[in-house]
């Protein structure tokens, strides 16, 4: 068993494509990595420079593809293309898995910018026993419409707005995946999510630069993906975790895994995830 948790983490890659047609495109490793180019002085500038991409029908095609894993025809999808085996991220399944034991087996999970559920039907199957289990999904619009047509039910719901969700139910714990890099203002974001009060706020792939200031540049995708590019902050790490403060502080950290070293000129960056315990708790 251990060995396969090893080989499964080693293996674990970015999901779904359909992040960057929200704003958060997650970073791809290997052979395709993508590029990180510039120092803007601030989002206008950045974004004058970026190509931005063709939305198309990437949504449809993401749909189809966790459709698929809803149903149990996929195990897991990734840039929808589906999968026969799930890809976890295990740092955050076992904070999932914490904040509900300490709760008595009950879970209410904000997942910012969760896109269809993706994060939820990858860590379902170790979630299922959890009464009552709440995951609530918030995105832009079109991914709210999507999503309550298709895909909430009982346990999977959709929300436009922060509050919306926190009004359906307050949160044990706030999951934020490589999503506050694409965001014009991530300190203003990372304000309003203090505010819904959860006990436990985790962080996963963060792009971070461990020594050197925190970097506003234009990441490219190469045309064998689809041809993009947009704004992307490079995080400080000490500017980083000092967004979530005073009101949390920083439990744990973890290497993401998820393609070594970013590529950049003038500096070394990697992705890391980490855990915010609130002050309060």
């Amino acid at each position: 068993m251990q060995a396969r948790l090893k080989t499964l983490i080693k293996d674990w890659c970015p999901p779904a494509l359909f992040h960057r047609l929200r704003g958060s495109p997650l970073p791809i490793v290997g052979a395709r990595k993508i590029d990180f180019a510039g120092n803007y002085p601030n989002w206008t500038a950045a974004n004058t420079q970026a190509r931005g991409y063709a939305a198309g029908n990437i949504l449809e095609k993401a749909r189809i593809a966790v459709l698929k894993v809803k149903s149990g025809e996929a195990a897991c999808e990734r840039d929808t293309v589906v999968f026969d085996h799930i890809q976890y991220s295990y740092p955050l399944l076992a904070n999932l898995l914490h904040v509900a034991s300490r709760n008595g087996n009950r879970l209410a999970v904000l997942d910012f910018g969760g896109a269809l559920g993706s994060s939820y039907y990858q860590n379902r199957g170790y979630l299922s026993h959890l009464r009552p289990l709440h995951w609530m999904v918030v995105e832009q619009a079109h991914f709210v419409a999507c999503g309550k047509a298709d895909f909430a039910d009982e346990v999977l719901s959709f929300h436009e707005t922060i509050e919306a969700a926190v009004a359906y139910c307050k949160p044990d714990i706030i999951v934020l995946s490589s999503v506050l890099q694409y965001l014009e203002d991530p300190a203003a974001m990372v304000r309003k999510l203090v505010a819904a009060g959860a006990g436990t706020i985790v962080v996963d792939r963060a792009p971070i630069l461990p020594n050197a200031p925190t970097r506003l540049t234009v990441q490219s995708v190469p045309p064998s993906i689809y041809d993009a590019s947009y704004p992307c902050w490079l995080f400080n790490e000490r500017e980083f975790i000092s967004l979530f403060e005073p009101a949390y502080a920083l439990a744990d950290q973890f290497d993401a895994n998820i393609g070594g070293e970013i590529p950049l000129e003038g500096a070394s960056g990697r992705y890391r995830g980490y855990l915010f315990r609130a002050n309060h708790a």
